[in-house]
């Protein structure tokens, strides 16, 4: 099938996130940049869409102009992805959903919970689609792991423990003008999180995500450590699910040791299961009363949740760009199906607007409680 005409706002030179989606959006071969906005500076625009061989026509120094031009045009883009820092996801995805381009965004959804309602609002009222780019939940064995769950192997869900320590932030990186750095300890561009927003957020929604559990109330401790930082570079948080679970998630920057430790963990009545990020071909499945097994991706005992989105033979890992990669071609089916007035597969799974929602309430609930000395808060939404 023809390749979906991708737009990108943000991610020109010197940007991290945005060379992940480029790649993520090839490796299985759904899309094609076409078109960008790459910087806030025009100049660096043009320069980055050069880079990327773009036509200079196609390279714009404003996203509202850019979704204006494309949306009229012939050829124009079907699709784009918003990798800007988060205070600047709300108005791009709007002008773009607005004229029907559906939406690919990094997460978080935005920087504000105000802004985070009204997006959802918008993405409701479009003929457009919306795809959260949380990329661990493209994982084959996170995919293994929720089937499972789904299926009733662990039986009545008890305890949820989650956590992503870093350690990138262990010292004042922000004042040597690290990019990284310095717009994620910044409010204004970040958002009342930090820690808790930058990767406590993945935390959260891989709890969810493979849990299937719904959110109740949480009590939140969270902590500057790194002197003169304006934002939190620790969190420590207790969770209370509906239907009784409980949960704890930790989300840390200051943690010497740690590059990105994400580890989540779950028990039932029936077992437990444990994934590592940094090991994330395998899971280890631990049914009560029997011993432990390990289950690894494209092997025996894995099922089709896995293997619809496992690329190559077991023993080779798959991990980061693959697990955005698979969000990106959930969202190129979700797009295909929904230009042929259909429903797609079934099987076709993506973070959305409202999990973004979420995601953004979650920060903010961390924030309420932990200014009121760590009091039990339930979601804003």
């Amino acid at each position: 099938m023809a390749r979906i005409r991708l737009g990108m706002v943000g991610g020109g030179r010197d940007a991290f996130i945005g060379g992940v989606h480029r790649i993520a959006a090839r490796i299985d071969d759904h899309f094609e940049l076409v078109a960008g906005c790459f910087s806030s500076t025009p100049e660096k625009s043009m320069a980055s869409g050069a880079d990327l061989g773009l036509s200079a026509d196609r390279v714009y120094g404003d996203f509202t102009e850019m979704a204006k031009r494309e949306a009229r045009l012939k050829q124009g883009i079907e699709a784009v992805a918003i990798v800007t820092p988060n205070h600047m996801h709300f108005q791009p995805a709007r002008e773009f959903l607005k004229r029907g381009i559906h939406v690919i965004c990094d997460k978080p959804l935005t920087s504000t919970l105000s802004d985070a309602r009204k997006l959802v609002r918008i993405a409701g009222a479009s003929d457009a689609l919306f795809v959260l780019t949380h990329n661990y939940a493209g994982y084959p064995m996170i995919r293994q792991a929720r089937e499972m769950i789904s299926n009733g192997e662990l039986g009545e869900i008890r305890v949820i423990q989650v956590e992503y320590p870093q350690d990138w932030l262990t010292d004042a990186a922000e004042e040597t003008g690290q990019k990284q750095a310095s717009w994620r300890t910044d409010p204004d561009q970040s958002g009342a999180g930090g820690a808790i927003g930058d990767i406590g957020t993945h935390a959260f929604h891989l709890a969810s995500f493979v849990s299937g559990l719904i959110l109740e109330s949480l009590c939140a401790d969270m902590q500057s450590f790194v002197s003169g930082r304006r934002l939190d570079d620790n969190a420590h948080v207790m969770l209370r699910f509906e239907g009784g679970a409980r949960g704890m998630l930790w989300a840390s920057q200051v943690a010497p040791g740690n590059e990105n430790a994400l580890h989540l963990r779950i028990y039932g009545s029936k077992g437990g299961l444990e994934w590592f990020q940094e090991e994330p071909n395998s899971l280890m499945h631990s049914p009560f009363g029997q011993p432990p097994r390990r289950l690894t991706r494209g092997n025996a005992g894995v099922g089709e949740a896995a293997n619809r989105v496992s690329r190559i033979p077991p023993g080779h890992p798959e991990g980061y760009l693959e697990g955005f990669a698979t969000i990106y071609s959930e969202a190129a089916a979700a797009i295909r199906a929904h230009q042929a007035g259909v429903a797609p597969d079934g099987a076709v799974l993506y973070p959305s607007v409202g999990d973004g929602l979420l995601g953004v309430a979650f920060v903010d609930a961390c924030v309420r409680s932990s200014a009121r000395n760590s009091a039990w808060v339930t979601l804003a939404l």
